[in-house]
This record gives structure tokens, sequence and C-alpha cells, in this order.
């Protein structure tokens, strides 16, 4: 059986949500033809997968455009969906042409709604998983538009014509949808290695770790003028350059994610679906960056704080470095019995069941 599965490219949450279930569907269907429809790197999706699997880059949506990591250009945005939905038959047509050129039995999407309708004027039996949902994120920042009704209509005949929508805890409202199915969270668990991490950065194993990963969207913080704090040793993305004895480059560790994340005493970032899941499900306090206009920001972070360690730190805050008062308050939490991640496999049935010959 062959499986298409096509994955927004809009961060790495709709990435990390997807390979939860893809391994587990794999673990059962091990002979599975996987085709990924994506613009996520190779790297990061066979990290998490395992096996296997043909990759396009096929960005189905765009999401929103962003000013930055925390920031939506509603402009250009608003404009995109516009001109993206000025010749919607057109869209499904070349939507159409592309699934047929793979020719899957199955259509997974996570969470582009153009495939959806294309397999839908295919007769091609689709799913769609994702926490979140275009039509829901497009009504809440542009419903005033006088296009909306028009291009709502498109996105939510297109979501609805899936067989289901797996909508991982936690997941936002779509009262929008008549298909939803909810399933468990979706995080894979770490193997703490902190005696490893520790022997890798030169620390001692009483010294704090701090991770900075900013989920897949560019988010780059003044590091160099973070004061320096002889208790706390930093973990950060290569790509930024930072050059510091307490700041260490992830890509340097030689360690998955997931491990790395199991291992140290806290993580800063902003409430990606993905990160706010692998941090309660092991067990890992989170600072975050708050984005108070995000529809999704508000389950995201009542979830998180009903099952893990977490706290708000403001921009200001954060580009200052003024951070360990708000890093011992977060340690001082309470810890809270893990959540166990029970989606991958409440997927993985649910497709798995699909893509039995009929």
């Amino acid at each position: 059986m062959h499986l298409a599965v096509a994955i927004s490219s809009h961060g790495y949450g709709h990435g990390a949500q997807t390979a939860a279930v893809l391994a587990a569907v794999r673990a059962r269907l091990p002979q599975l033809r996987l085709t990924l429809l994506t613009g996520l790197p190779r790297a990061f999706l066979a990290e998490r997968i395992g096996g296997d699997f043909t990759l396009i880059d096929w960005r189905a949506d765009f999401g929103m455009r962003m000013t930055s990591a925390l920031d939506v250009d509603l402009e250009r945005s608003g404009d995109a969906y516009a001109a993206f939905h000025a010749d919607w038959p057109a869209q499904v047509d070349a939507a159409c042409a592309r699934l047929e050129a793979v020719a899957p039995d199955l259509l997974l999407a996570n969470v582009p709604y153009l495939p959806l309708a294309a397999a839908a004027r295919l007769g091609l039996p689709a799913l769609a998983l994702c926490s979140l949902n275009w039509a829901g994120i497009y009504r809440h920042y542009f419903g005033a538009r006088p296009e909306a009704p028009a291009v709502l209509a498109d996105m939510e005949a297109a979501y609805n014509a899936a067989r289901h929508f797996l909508c991982p805890a936690p997941s936002m409202a779509m009262p929008e949808l008549g298909n939803v199915r909810p399933i468990g969270p979706l995080a894979r668990l770490g193997r703490p290695r902190r005696a490893q991490l520790c022997d890798r950065l030169g620390i001692a194993d009483t010294r704090r770790i701090v991770m900075i990963a900013p989920g897949g969207i560019p988010l780059r913080l003044p590091l160099e003028t973070w004061p320096v704090d002889p208790d706390i040793a930093w973990i950060v993305p290569q790509a930024w350059g930072v050059e510091r004895p307490d700041m260490h480059a992830f890509e340097a560790l030689g360690l998955g994610f997931t491990d790395a994340l199991a291992s140290v005493d806290a993580l800063l970032g902003k409430l990606g679906y993905g990160t706010v899941a692998e941090c309660a499900c092991n067990g890992v306090p989170m600072l975050y960056i708050p984005r108070p206009d995000w529809p999704e920001e508000h389950c995201l972070a009542d979830w998180l704080a009903r099952h893990g360690r977490c706290a708000p730190v403001p921009r200001e805050v954060v580009a200052a470095g003024r951070l360990r008062g708000l890093l011992d308050a977060l340690w001082a939490q309470p810890a809270r019995p893990l959540p166990a991640p029970t989606g991958a496999e409440e997927g993985a049935t649910l497709i798995a069941a699909e893509l039995r010959p009929r």
C-alpha cells in the first residue's frame, strides 16, 4: 500500500505531529510505501520517522506570512490568500495532476487543504491531522475581508471532504468542521542522557542547562549581550553563530532533539504544538514568549499549564537576557503527572484501517 502525506512547511510543528503518527503506522505496516509532500528538511523527517521514504518538494500551503517567528504579516497574508483563491478551480486541477502522478492509495494532510480538495475530486480517500486548520486561522484574522466568504467556503469544503480530521490534544476548537476525531497528545519520549550531555558540554552535572528552540521559524535573539550566569549553560541553534563559552551549538552535540530535550533543565521558545507536547510529555519546564494574537495560543498555554511547568516571559525580558529569576520560579513549580502521548497509536489505528485493501 502507498500512503502520500502532505505536510505544511509553516514551522516544524506540523512535521513533528505527522512524524509521530507515521512512525507508529510504519511499525504496524513495515512494507508501507511512503511519499512525503512537503518543504521540510529530509534530515528532520528521517530522524523522526525512520525507514525509507520518497520526498517531493510540494509546498501546498503557506500557512501565514510572518515578519518574525512571533509576528504575522497580516497584509501580506490576507493578500496571499486572496491571490491563492482567485482561480481556485485551476489550483485544484494542478493539485490533481500532482496526486495522480504520485498515485497513492490514501492521502494524509497536515494541514494543507488544497491536496484534500484534489483528493475529493479524484475520489481518493483522505484523512487530515492537525491541532489547527487554516480555515479557523483565516477566519480569526481575515473574516471581515470582502473575499472571505468565498475563501472560507473553499477551505471548509476541502477539510470537510476528509473522512476524519484527527485532532490531537491540545487542539483549537474547530466548529466549522463536521468530521473531527479527537486523539491523544502527539509527542516523542526522549531518552535522558544527562551525563553524556554534560560531558559533551564540558560542564559539571550540577550546572543547569537551558535549551533555546525557536521551533523551525527563524528567531535570532541577541545572546551576545546577555549577562553571564555561572550556574547556567545554554544550548542554541548553530546557525546563530554565537561564540561564548557558556553557549553551545545544538548541532555539535550529536544527540537527537528529543533526547537532548529530555536531558535539559528547561526550554525557552514559543508556544508551538510540537514544543508544548514534547515538553509536557517529557517533563521539561518551559519559558515561552507569548503571541497573544495567535488563535491557537490560548489552548496550548492552558493545556501546558495543566499538564506541565511553564511561565510566560515578556519579549523585552528575553531580549535583555534577564531570565534567572523566572527560571528559578519555574523550577520551583511542583511537578505534575506526565501526560501519555497516546495520539500516535490512536492515529495509526485509524490510518491502518483506511489502508487495508477494500
